[in-house]
């Protein structure tokens, strides 16, 4: 699914299931050595995801070991990124080559808890999310926001070494599965993201990829 929200030049590699009993991948067992079974499980899952779709580009596989805010430190001259939730897990990569960035990001298809939309939203987005709620009441698009904007983060980091706020990007969502984020951030090294997204299976799905043009000089 994730892969459909790609373009040709990123491989992807998603699971539905764990493996039970699956050992960590050597040099990765000290990162989830005291976690509880459920994180060890999406972790080995989500790293096995990551190293097949390595493997599609051309990459051995080797420990990917979480950096500074837990960003998965990818092989030399890649880009990617890793989503997981419960009943599913992903991973996307790409040459540096071909795209300065990427983000996916995966949450369940349900409404936000009670008062998070709050914080995840700016003003601008709150009347765009109601109408689009009363034109296509069938998506949680508060759920949709929010799985957004992390995959807008989960691109942005990598770029610029810095967080960025839910108050820092205002998204604009269109019905035919695509979206907009405008950085609100001082003097953004990339001014806007473009991505795409889907609900299927349970599950809201999203993806955004920055090629090197799109980078300010």
């Amino acid at each position: 699914m994730i892969g459909d929200l790609l373009p040709s030049s990123v491989s992807s590699c998603e699971a539905f299931r764990d493996e039970p009993g699956e050992p960590p991948f050597p040099g990765e067992e000290q990162v989830i050595a005291r976690a509880v079974e459920e994180r060890r499980r999406e972790f080995v899952t989500a790293r096995r995801c990551a190293r097949e779709a390595l493997a599609r580009i051309g990459v051995p596989p080797v420990a990917i070991l979480p950096g500074v805010r837990r960003a998965p430190q990818w092989p030399a001259g890649v880009v990617g990124s890793i989503t997981h939730c419960t009943g599913y897990r992903a991973a996307a990569v790409a040459r540096a080559t071909r795209l300065a960035a990427l983000g996916i990001d995966a949450e369940p298809h349900e409404p936000l808890p009670e008062g998070v939309f709050a914080t995840v939203s700016v003003p601008a987005e709150r009347p765009h999310l109601a109408e689009l709620a009363r034109r296509a009441p069938g998506t949680h698009w508060e759920r949709l926001l929010f799985t957004a904007k992390e995959s807008v983060f989960k691109a942005w980091y990598p770029l610029t070494g810095r967080e960025l706020g839910f108050e820092e990007a205002a998204l604009t969502f269109g019905p035919d599965g695509t979206f907009t984020a405008e950085v609100l951030a001082p003097d953004p090294v990339l001014r806007g993201f473009s991505g795409r997204w889907r609900v299927s299976r349970g599950l809201v799905l999203t993806a955004v990829v920055v090629r090197p043009d799109a980078l300010r000089r």
